[in-house]
């Protein structure tokens, strides 16, 4: 669990940058009045910019000496990219084979340095928290306290938009969101129940949860690339069963479903990874009441957009 005050003060650390996004009602044939908390409307599209603020920001100048480092799906290497170019340093970021052309470009229109590595390599460089090769400050775009921290700053947000809502759904790429979000959450309204959701395709919490321990899970790489993996990271499996109150999965057709309504009713543009919250809560998963749902980016390649528009995916 992460300390309210550390959230706190993650929340004044990043003000300057992170913006305070809103909570929307959606209209929607559903038993649960539905909340949005849209992330998408964030600098980078997407909530990653808190974290990756905050823990640059409490680093110190001899270790940003060499530039940062990250490795990502997308979305943490383009909040990576936009604090280096703040601050004029160099920054490398490794994503797996199959990452999102929008989520690279937008990372190199920073001035980010992009590798693609085979997904293994990837996934190893997040579990050991480095890149063979690059030097620089590695920011975790799961396991970091201060990452963490700065994810937190969300549920403060959604607690002062709407006091004690009945459950916060939040999507789960490897724990530091829903981590952070619960901290919060625990802390200021504990009477809130939490759930995260992942992609049928990839569900290795809904594995560990179900096995009571770190688990393989079939996996299969999808539009919904910010969320999933073939396993759960044992330490923020370690965290995260502590503070969620259970665990959903969303299939591929419920989540491009929940992408399109956001278009219809909202106007918002959602990736894969933002619309699994609203596909559970769609589905009734999280029961009725007041129900919040983190849409946590918005960055998806069009030519995956458009068929999901028209419903053609």
């Amino acid at each position: 669990m992460i300390a309210i005050e550390e959230i706190e003060a993650a929340r004044a650390r990043i003000a300057d940058v992170a913006v305070r996004t809103p909570l929307v009602r959606l209209q929607a044939d559903a038993d649960a009045e539905i909340w949005l908390k849209l992330e998408t409307l964030q600098p980078i599209a997407s909530f990653k910019i808190r974290g990756a603020a905050n823990a640059v920001r409490r680093a110190g100048a001899e270790q940003l000496r060499a530039g940062l480092v990250t490795a990502s799906a997308g979305n943490m290497g383009r909040g990576v990219a936009w604090l280096a170019r703040e601050l004029g340093l160099p920054a490398t970021i490794a994503v797996p084979d199959h990452a999102p052309r929008t989520k690279v470009d937008a990372i190199e229109r920073l001035g980010g340095r992009v590798l693609r590595v085979p997904y293994a390599d990837w996934w190893r460089a997040i579990e050991t928290s480095r890149l063979d090769g690059v030097e620089g400050f590695f920011v975790h775009p799961v396991s970091d306290s201060d990452v963490m921290a700065g994810n937190g700053t969300i549920g403060l947000e959604i607690l002062e938009d709407l006091p004690e809502p009945d459950a916060v759904l939040v999507p789960y790429g490897g724990g530091g969101l829903v981590t952070g979000i619960a901290s919060a959450l625990r802390a200021r309204s504990p009477r809130t129940r939490i759930y995260a959701v992942e992609p049928a395709t990839a569900a290795a919490l809904n594995g560990a949860l179900a096995a009571g321990e770190p688990t393989k899970v079939p996996f299969e790489p999808s539009w919904v690339d910010g969320s999933g993996s073939p396993s759960v990271l044992p330490d923020m499996f370690a965290r995260v069963r502590e503070l969620v109150d259970g665990a959903f999965t969303a299939s591929l057709e419920e989540t491009a479903a929940a992408v399109r309504l956001l278009a219809e009713r909202t106007r918002i543009i959602a990736e894969g990874a933002g619309g699994l919250a609203l596909a559970a809560a769609l589905a009734g998963k999280a029961g009725n009441g007041r129900v919040v749902c983190v849409v946590s980016g918005g960055n998806i390649d069009l030519s995956k957009l458009a068929p999901i528009l028209l419903d053609e995916l």
